[in-house]
């Protein structure tokens, strides 16, 4: 019997291939996708359990899933992922109201999940996390210009501050030939933006042969009909010259990379298990913009970390003022169960949140300094859009990446096509972001 079945995607752009996998495996097996909760047979939450905010999120979304089926729009409710992973039977413990879970090993045991919970059964799968990347069509949830490429899955990094090994598993990276035929499959659908993610993209292929494969698979992937190219996560002591030189050469990838640095000060990057130091970091850095002018960088810092003191926070903030990073996702440390630095001595909460806040100013105010910059220049930007609330067109340029970084407004005397490129001339700025006008339609 078919039911009808709403997806939420929660956390990352992998959970949100994740869930357009198990989309596809519904709808495969003759099932109908929801596009809202209300009326449905089963409701599927998958998690995000990377940190204690996260999953305080998820729970929000259990809860708000159990008050429609407590007024009977709703029937039964799925939770997978990584919370899942991470808690196991506390969900349906703590939660009744969740009638199955799976963890992150399971994506492929959906369909039976759906059909034991309409039952009246209480699945609980858990699958191997180390196992091989399992390979799944998908149902794209983007717009139609962009969509994500995951190429590897698990991490084995293991940076003391984070869960996610224990989350996802080893580091496996996916089959060259099978990323590069999804992604010829991506194209013929007409995506002009493909988006490579993995945890660390830099590390493709290390499992196979300890030889690092993403400039191979950089290489093929160019040859394919995309416009843009756009790289997460790059780790900093896994770029080589040959990864760096493919970047720098190829039209289509985006001179945009986002590299997780975490924090500058070389006790802290050692305490946290992370490969290399500040003097490492700061020749990379030089070297990337040498080789690859007018490159955008985004990182992620972690405030308040084990180790991190008045000075080694003025430090950081030193770094982040000479080196001008222009993206920055800040996050005041969060003690996670499970991992080494949770045990460490640290600063308070508060403390950590009051410094993260000072970091975020200084990115504000580097921002500010880039956008003005910005003022005259014309950017090829990817038309998103009439927004109805500024009254104008939005879009990106080879700068912002979608859902973490911001949009670029502008006007236009015609209409441009929503997935197209086009030509704008910057010349304001609208709360933080850039505006400007559209001076030549190019269709790509």
């Amino acid at each position: 019997m078919p039911y009808k079945i709403h997806f939420i995607p929660l956390g990352c752009a992998k959970n949100v291939v994740n869930c357009e996998q198990m989309m596809n495996l519904c709808r495969e097996a003759g099932h109908t996708l929801a596009d809202a909760p209300e009326g449905a047979d089963v409701a599927v939450i998958n998690t995000c359990g990377f940190l204690s905010s996260a999953s305080e999120e998820a729970i929000q979304h259990i809860l708000r899933m159990a008050e429609l089926k407590a007024a009977g729009r709703l029937k039964k409710i799925l939770v997978t992922g990584c919370m899942t992973q991470r808690y196991g039977e506390d969900v349906p413990a703590e939660m009744p109201e969740v009638d199955g879970i799976l963890g992150t090993g399971s994506y492929k045991d959906i369909v039976s999940a759906v059909e034991d919970v309409m039952a009246g059964k209480h699945p609980r799968y858990f699958g191997d996390i180390d196992a091989p990347v399992d390979e799944f069509g998908r149902v794209l949830t983007t717009p139609p210009w962009y969509a994500y490429l995951r190429i590897a899955e698990g991490c084995g990094n293991w940076c003391a501050f984070c869960i996610i090994p224990k989350l996802r598993g080893k580091y496996r990276s996916r089959p060259m030939d099978k990323v590069v035929e999804e992604a010829r499959e991506l194209a013929a659908r007409g995506v002009k933006e493909l988006i490579v993610v993995a945890q660390d993209i830099t590390r493709y292929g290390t499992d196979w042969d300890g030889e690092h494969h993403l400039a191979d698979l950089l290489e093929e992937l160019c040859k394919l009909d995309f416009h843009w190219i756009r790289l997460h996560y790059l780790y900093p002591d896994q770029m080589d010259d040959r990864l760096i030189d493919v970047i720098a050469r190829e039209p289509k990838i985006l001179k945009y990379l986002d590299i997780p640095l975490q924090h500058c000060n070389d006790g802290i990057l050692k305490k946290m298990n992370r490969r290399g130091d500040k003097a490492y970091i700061e020749a990379l850095l030089d070297k990337l913009r040498e080789r690859i002018p007018g490159l955008v960088l985004r990182t992620s810092i972690i405030t308040g970390l084990p180790g991190e003191g008045e000075a080694e926070f003025e430090e950081l903030c030193q770094f982040l003022w000479d080196q001008r990073l222009l993206r920055a996702g800040v996050f005041p440390y969060s003690p996670e169960e499970g991992t080494p630095a949770a045990k460490m001595e640290r600063v308070d909460t508060e403390e950590a949140e009051r410094r993260a806040e000072l970091v975020v100013d200084i990115q504000s105010r580097i921002m500010d300094e880039w956008n003005e910059e910005m003022q005259g220049e014309i950017l090829e930007v990817l038309c998103e859009g009439f927004d109805g609330q500024s009254m104008s067109y939005v879009g990106r340029s080879w700068a912002e990446s979608p859902d973490i970084d911001g949009r670029i407004y502008f006007t236009a005397d015609g209409e441009p096509e929503a997935g197209s490129f086009v030509r704008v001339r910057i010349t304001g700025v609208m709360d933080g972001e850039l505006t400007g006008e559209l001076v030549e339609e190019e269709n790509g």
